[in-house]
């Protein structure tokens, strides 16, 4: 029976929080459907990850750990997915929309004939089929798609769907050689800098904090990273605050930056460009600080606070310490 392959990413053996959430919908989809989940983790430390991946609801794992996957390249992994699937008799194929997700769903799609549905929010099955919802416009609308075509290959929003729990009989997990000699890639992966400083990804977090040029200075960024900490979240910046050098493009939120979906988004003296909005409006719940009250940023807001930041966050801050006991 044709059945569903959810990509593995991970790191170290670990798989990123949004390949869980990917395994989440796939059990989901695989009940709906009558239709068995298998999965596959690539590259160094991918046998653990695939363990992982067996406790979670795939009834089998593939795990690929070839010289030719020593190092991520979107070729080597997208031939090594796309090889998975044909090989499971797969029909459709799950990934979640991390940078690497993104730049591999094309990838493999395009190596099994189809197109993918990008960033997808949700899904229902209607008739046999996986009805997807996802953005359009920057966000301004959802649409809702289906793939006519005999292969889905499918990218899912980070946050945006229930990771899958660990629990009932671990899947059968097996090494698998997808057949790519080095002397056939064309890029080498030479070296990978790491950040200095280990930190959630923005993408992961549930609460992000972001800033902007209501904050009138880089200086001014400590009641960023403060209301940041006592949320137990991460920080975010605008585009504007990133090109003008006040905090690194890795922070950046929005169409050319990163999209977040976490369970809270706090905007700090951002306007609220729609290029921003594109990148957070899926947040759950959204507060946004601003002196205008005609910024666009209160369109999408959950709630909003017209004022000075520099009044309104401290004592936001200390709020939150106060409730948390500290």
């Amino acid at each position: 029976m044709p059945g569903i392959l959810v990509y593995v990413e991970q790191a170290g053996g670990v798989p990123r929080k949004a390949s869980l959430e990917a395994l989440g919908e796939g059990a989901r989809l695989s009940k709906a459907l009558g239709a068995p989940l298998s999965a596959v983790a690539i590259g160094p430390g991918a046998s653990a990850a695939a363990a992982e991946a067996a406790r979670r609801g795939a009834s089998r794992v593939l795990f690929v750990d070839t010289p030719a996957a020593k190092a991520f390249l979107p070729a080597s992994y997208g031939r090594a997915i796309a090889g998975a699937a044909r090989a499971l008799d797969a029909t459709l194929v799950l990934l979640g929309a991390s940078a690497q997700g993104k730049d591999l769903a094309p990838a493999v799609a395009a190596r099994l004939g189809t197109s993918p549905v990008a960033d997808a929010t949700g899904s229902a099955v209607e008739g046999g089929k996986v009805l997807w919802t996802r953005p359009v416009y920057a966000g301004k609308a959802l649409a809702r798609v289906v793939n006519e075509g005999p292969v889905t290959v499918a990218s899912l929003r980070p946050n945006a769907f229930e990771p899958g729990a660990p629990g009932g009989a671990a899947g059968a997990v097996e090494a698998f050689d997808p057949g790519i000699p080095e002397s056939d890639l064309k890029v080498i992966l030479k070296e990978v800098l790491a950040p200095a400083a280990k930190r959630v990804d923005l993408t992961e977090a549930d609460v992000v904090v972001s800033g902007g040029r209501g904050l009138k200075g880089p200086e001014h960024f400590h009641l960023v990273e403060g209301l940041a900490a006592a949320l137990g979240g991460v920080v975010g910046a605008s585009r504007a605050v990133v090109d003008a050098g006040w905090r690194p493009h890795a922070e950046q939120v929005g169409q050319t930056g990163k999209t977040v979906s976490p369970k809270l988004y706090v905007a700090l003296g951002i306007s609220g460009a729609i290029q921003h909005l594109a990148g957070m409006s899926s947040s759950r719940c959204i507060v946004a600080v601003n002196k205008d009250g005609e910024a666009p940023i209160f369109k999408v807001a959950d709630y909003g606070l017209v004022g000075d930041v520099f009044e309104i966050v401290p004592a936001l801050t200390k709020a939150v310490l106060a409730a948390k006991g500290g």
